[in-house]
Order: structure tokens, then sequence, then C-alpha cells
């Protein structure tokens, strides 16, 4: 089975919360915003790279599985793709071309499902109108899918549907246009769907997350979560928008910092968490769990902590087969098949209890 993640929408100001609200530190949030969506963080980050290098190859890969003589299926690879973070300045209603780009990349050579990890419309602001907002998104990202016929399962962002008391309505409207277009799925919990939610493809269980604000995930999604995960599953797959960790220059105390989520994760034997929010792609991990933060697909690209280089804008791929997670990878270029080289990538970002270390080391 073969997964896309499609690069949540990249709003360069990335955040806006009410004034009372802290991060995952308890202290007032880092973050600044302006109604036109303009950045304002100030970096923090060192800067040790120049560029971003590729490797050459291509996404293409092709599904497998085995039948006996009697027609049984006895083994097959799924395959995943994932977007995130594709809306552009407030109150968008139409997509760049790498979006566009991006979706004709992943119905040229289809996965089994794609995820994406939020921001999807260009939201969290009064004064929107977000139907349209909607119907410009589905038109360029959700209805070609479907009509390709590939699943599509999204967890909300902060720019779709943010956690904060204040952004209830449009928070409301995301669930209404999802609950329309909920995919066919095998769900294992769809009680909260489109907020959170798990489902099955083959014997891999995929859980999202509804992570949209800084700090720790609440008691009540914590326990949930702790349920969901003994579901019986040879490959546990878990994805949100805020990361666990920082990984970009200018979203360093944007994360859930979340210890406790992390014991749980390695717990029950998770593989793999993909987050987005930060606009930067990174194949990290903290021990057994690999953590990858996917980049933008929209505005708002970011650096990676210690680096000067921009990353590039890519459709996140990998393969779950025979019980382990298997090329996965961020393609890019014009037509989103050339991956990014693990040694353009600094061998890992943040430090002390934050650090995350590339995949491969």
């Amino acid at each position: 089975m073969t997964v896309l993640l499609l690069l949540a929408g990249c709003i360069e100001d990335g955040w806006n919360v009410p004034p009372e609200t802290l991060d995952g530190r308890g202290t007032d949030t880092a973050t600044t915003t302006t109604e036109t969506g303009g950045a304002s963080s100030t970096s923090t980050g060192t800067a040790s790279q120049t560029g971003t290098a590729t490797q050459t190859g291509t996404a293409t890969q092709t599904s497998t599985a085995t039948q006996t003589a009697t027609g049984t299926q006895t083994a097959t690879a799924i395959r995943v793709a994932v977007v995130s973070d594709l809306n552009d300045s407030y109150g968008s209603t139409t997509y760049g071309t790498a979006v566009h780009d991006a979706v004709r990349s992943i119905v040229d050579d289809p996965p089994d499902v794609v995820l994406s990890t939020g921001d999807m419309v260009a939201g969290q602001q009064s004064g929107l109108d977000y139907r349209a907002m909607w119907r410009g998104f589905h038109a360029a990202v959700s209805d070609p899918l479907a009509r390709a016929g590939i699943p599509f399962a999204v967890t909300p962002g902060n720019h779709d549907a943010s956690g904060y008391a204040s952004f209830s309505a449009e928070r409301a409207i995301f669930e209404d246009e999802w609950l329309a277009r909920k995919p066919d799925l095998d769900w294992v919990d769809d009680s909260d769907y489109p907020l959170r939610y798990a489902f099955t493809v083959g014997d891999t269980l995929f859980v999202s997350l509804d992570d949209t604000t800084v700090g720790a995930l609440s008691s009540a999604q914590r326990t949930w979560l702790d349920g969901v995960l003994d579901t019986p599953a040879t490959v546990r797959i878990v994805y949100g928008h805020v990361p666990l960790y920082p990984f970009a220059i200018g979203r360093e105390s944007e994360a859930l910092f979340d210890d406790t989520l992390e014991d749980l994760l390695v717990a029950h034997g998770v593989q793999l968490f993909v987050s987005g929010h930060h606009h930067a792609y990174y194949p990290g991990k903290r021990g057994s769990l690999r953590l990858v933060g996917t980049s933008c697909l929209g505005s708002g690209a970011r650096n990676l902590i210690g680096t000067s280089s921009t990353s590039p804008k890519t459709v996140l791929r990998f393969t779950v087969e025979g019980g382990a997670i298997t090329g996965l990878d961020a393609y890019g270029g014009s037509d989103f098949t050339t991956p990014v080289a693990r040694s353009s990538l600094p061998t890992s970002v943040g430090s002390g209890a934050d650090l995350i270390t590339r995949d491969d080391r």
C-alpha cells in the first residue's frame, strides 16, 4: 500500500491565536501574525547550509498483491501519499501551480490512500468566505482525487479548524464539509470524524489526531488514542497538524512538546508520526519513533532549524510492506518525481530535549 501526504497549506504567518494563548512550555506564544498573512516571526536558528540537493529518480511505484491458485490474496504493499499546508494568503479561493501539479502527479501515479496533515484553506480570521474557500479547495484537490478513486483522509489544521474557542464557527464548517466527503475506508473509530479518527488499510492502522493548538494533547484525547492504538495491526501510523517537536526556524515554540504522548506512541509500537504546520521537510527519528515534518505546497516555505535554505515544495510518499515502512521520501521538482536527497538535510534539528535526528543516522 502506498500512502501520499499532501503537504498542508502555507500561510506565511501560520498562526493566529487569541492573546491569552500559551505555548507548550507555558509561556506566551512566540509567533506574531499580520492581517495580510505576512510572516513576522524572528528566526532563531543558525544557518549552516546553502542549498538543497536532489537525487535523480522517480516516485513511480506499483502496489503489489500475490494471489494463490485459489485467488486468495496473501501479500499486499500499501502505497501512501501525504500533502500538507496547501493554502495561500488569508481568504484565498484559488490554488497555486504547485498544488495543481502535485495533485496531477498523484493522480498519474495513484497511491492506495492520500493523507493531508492540515491547512487546506486560508482561514483562522473573521470575515472570510469559508464556503468559497472550501469550494476552491475541492475543485483543486478533493474532486480530482475523488474522480481518480483515491481515498483522501484529512486532518484539521489551525487554518481549517482551529481548536481555540474563538474559531468555533469555522471549525463547524470544516466538520460539515468533510462529513459530506467521508472516504470509503475500513473505519476503526469514526465517531469524531473528521477531527480525530482511525482506520485500517490492510494490516496498517492510521490514526488522525485533532492537534491544531500548541501544547500537550488533552487527557481525553490521549485516553482515546491509548485505546485506539490497541487495535490489532502490524504497522501503526499517526498523523496530525502540529508536530511533536519543532522542525523549522520561526516555529520553535509551535509544537506539542508532549513527552507523555511520545511515550504512549513508543509503548504502542507506533512506527511513524507525520505532521505539518512547519512548512519544512525533515525525515527524523527519536529512538524507534520516526517523526516526519512535511513541507508546504502553498505559500510560506521555511528553513529547517540550523539551515539557510528554504525547504522545497514536495509530496511525501512511502510504502508499507512486510510489517515495515519503506521508500519514505519527499518528491519535488516540476513534476514531483525528484526525491530530496537526505544528504542535503542536516543530520539533526533542534537541541537538548527537542533534538530530532535524521532517520538514516
